[in-house]
Parts: C-alpha cells; sequence; structure tokens
C-alpha cells in the first residue's frame, strides 16, 4: 500500500516496466528499476527524482496509451516528483502554499519587498535615490551595505538551511546513509553525469518535447540556466571577496571579473529560463503533470526575472533610475531566495542526490560478490532478474 495514488500507479508501471525493459538504455532509471523485485514509496520517489523527463520511454513503448495498459512513465513519474518537493518540504506547513499558486505568490513577495526597498529609499533621500549616482560604493548611498548584506543574508541562509532539511528527509526516505555522501568515487560520478546532463538526450536523439521528433533544444536551455546560475552565483563570490577582502566596493567595471562573470551568468539565465518556459507551453500534454506546472513556472519566472533586472541595473546603474532599478531587483532576489526551498529549485537537489545512490548502485552491480553489493546497501541485481 502505497501513500499516494500517484505511487500506486508508479508501482503498477515499474512492475510492468521490469517485465520488458525495453527501455533499459534510455536513461538512468530503468537499469535502478531493474535491480528491484518490490517497490517502496522511497524507491519511487528516488526513480522519480532520477528520471529527467526526457520523454523517449513514451515514444519508445509498445504499452504506451491508447493501447489498455496504459503506460506513461513520464507523466506518472512526474506527478510522483511533484508530490515529493511538497513531501519533503521543511517546515511542512508551508507546502499548500505552493501547490497551487506558487507563481503568484513569488511575483507578489518579490513585488512588495520591491516596493517596500523602493518607498524607504525614497523616504530616507529622495535626491540620492533618484540622482545619478556612481563610483565605488554608488549603491550603498541608496541601501547601506550592511542593511543589503543582513537582509539578504538572513533569506538566503534560511532557504540553505530549509532546503537541507528537505533533502536530509528525502535521502533517509530513500533508505541512504552519510556514508554514501562522503564516497568520492560516486560522488565526482554524479557531478560528471550533472554538469553534463547526461540523461537528458533520451538515450541519444535528445527530448521528446512537443511531439515524436528529437531535439537537443530543452538540453541547450537546460544548460544555459544551469550554467548561467552558477556564473552568477561565482560573480556575487567574487564581488564578496573584493568588498572584504580588498576592500573594493561595488559597483565595478565592465571589464572586471565580477561583471563580467554576472553578465554572462545574466544573458544565460534571461534565454535559458525563457526557453525553459517556452518549452513547457509546448509540451505534449501527455507528457506533463499538469498539478505541478505552478511550481516550475514560479521558480523559471523567477530566475528569469532576477536575471533581467539585474542586465537593467548594469545598463542604467549611472542614471537616474538606478535607485528604482535596484530597489526592483533586489525585491526578485529576495522574493526568489525566500520561494526556493518550495519551487521546482528542489529538484535539482534531489536529482543530484538521486544520481549519487544511482553511481554507488551501478559500482554495486559489478563488484564481484553479492555480498559486497549488500554491503553498499543495493539490492542482489541477480535475484530481481
Amino acid at each position: 500500500m502505497h501513500a499516494t495514488k500517484a505511487l500506486e500507479e508508479a508501482d503498477r508501471l515499474m512492475t510492468v516496466c521490469n517485465s520488458c525493459r525495453y527501455c533499459e538504455g534510455l536513461c538512468a532509471v530503468f537499469p535502478a528499476m531493474e535491480m528491484r523485485r518490490a517497490f517502496t514509496d522511497g524507491d519511487l520517489n528516488y526513480l522519480a527524482n532520477l528520471c529527467h523527463s526526457c520523454g523517449a520511454c513514451y515514444t519508445d513503448c509498445q504499452f504506451s496509451p491508447p493501447h489498455e495498459f496504459n503506460v506513461n512513465v513520464p507523466q506518472t513519474l512526474a506527478k510522483v516528483r511533484n508530490d515529493s518537493y511538497k513531501f519533503y518540504v521543511w517546515p511542512r506547513a508551508l507546502a499548500p502554499i505552493f501547490e497551487r499558486n506558487g507563481l503568484a505568490i513569488s511575483l507578489i513577495a518579490a513585488l512588495s519587498v520591491g516596493l517596500f526597498f523602493f518607498g524607504l529609499m525614497a523616504i530616507n533621500d529622495p535626491a540620492v535615490m533618484f540622482g545619478v549616482q556612481t563610483g565605488p560604493g554608488a549603491f550603498y548611498r541608496i541601501m547601506s551595505h550592511n542593511a543589503m548584506a543582513g537582509v539578504f543574508g538572513a533569506a538566503f541562509f534560511y532557504a540553505i538551511a530549509a532546503m537541507i532539511m528537505g533533502f536530509r528527509m528525502f535521502w533517509r526516505d530513500i533508505g541512504e546513509t552519510r556514508e554514501t555522501l562522503t564516497n568520492s568515487v560516486s560522488v565526482w560520478q554524479a557531478m560528471k553525469d550533472t554538469m553534463a546532463l547526461r540523461y537528458l538526450d533520451g538515450g541519444g536523439p535528445g527530448c521528446f518535447n512537443e511531439d515524436d521528433r528529437p531535439t537537443d533544444r530543452r538540453r541547450l536551455y537546460h544548460h544555459l540556466t544551469f550554467y548561467g546560475f552558477f556564473l552568477c552565483l561565482a560573480a556575487t563570490s567574487t564581488a564578496t571577496l573584493y568588498h572584504y577582502l580588498l576592500g573594493m566596493q561595488a559597483p565595478y567595471p565592465w571589464y572586471d571579473l565580477p561583471v563580467v562573470l554576472g553578465t554572462l551568468g545574466g544573458i544565460g539565465l534571461v534565454i535559458g529560463p525563457a526557453g525553459l518556459m517556452w518549452a513547457k507551453v509546448k509540451r505534449d500534454p501527455a507528457l506533463r503533470d499538469e498539478n505541478g506546472r505552478s511550481m516550475e513556472m514560479a521558480f523559471t519566472a523567477m530566475l528569469f526575472l532576477v536575471s533581467l533586472t539585474g542586465l537593467l541595473l548594469l545598463v542604467l546603474r549611472a542614471t537616474p533610475a538606478m535607485g528604482t532599478v535596484l530597489a526592483l531587483h533586489m525585491g526578485f532576489v529576495f522574493g526568489f531566495f525566500i520561494t526556493m526551498p518550495y519551487s521546482k529549485f528542489v529538484h535539482g537537489i534531489y536529482r543530484f542526490g538521486a544520481l549519487i545512490r544511482y553511481a554507488k548502485e551501478r559500482r554495486a552491480l559489478h563488484e564481484p560478490t553479492p555480498s559486497k553489493a549488500r554491503a553498499l546497501g543495493v539490492p542482489d541485481a541477480k535475484a530481481g532478474i
């Protein structure tokens, strides 16, 4: 007996797929499935977060609708995956808030905070707020560095703490321990798979998003979003080192490292999320979970708006519009931070954890004796064949 209908359906499909095994070469889900004879809720949540939703198994399956077996793995695992985000959320009381109104709540939170900053800075000194500020420390004439660091630091560390607690529940539920996270070989393999988006290629030809013609566009948009995010993170980290270690205050010249990294990352985080939102709109309804779209769109839209306002701030930072754009940008950054643990941002964390577990299981599968596999906590694969 499973906790939800989606988990029950996933169990049925994995049982059918385990008998067929036609799709075992498409991605990591099916080899991981074949290592099991029965599926707990934790196993199914693990497989769902291991799935990259490329759609290849739906297109290739001889039992997909309208066949009476009604095997639709991408849609079913998407439902399980979206349910898992709510199941592992911390604190649990906040999960229903973002279930169906994630985008609206994220935008309202961001715009409210931006309006608050705008009013606070405008009342404090209108001449500075609406004047032209240039040179080192220009941003901090409008709002002090300590105030920025305090407000955004608190929001950021709250988001990190909430996501750590969520991942802790996920990790325990799929039956893993701390020792797996310290296995450098498995972690390194998961990092390589993540950075290459290895399983987002539909087994080779690409994703099936709109129809039965595979393309690499969705993979490209994911890459732009993924690397754009880390370039922006690198820009922020570099600027922090500049400020505290070198005593250099923002804004920096256009050719300086924080600006170069931030500009490249910002461009990636405008093109990538825009492409993902368009791909989501065009996605075949048979492949998606309609109940999870709000959560997905909230995360992608917030990334897009944070990046767009950041690039606008770069362009307009030496004009009277800087204060207004700064307030708007800070609002979206704050809104993004506080909604991170309750948006689809967590899917990257759980998927990385699932890839670590899969790397461990795959290594155990090639151990010479079953006892070594059992020592790693992996079921005897031969017993499931």
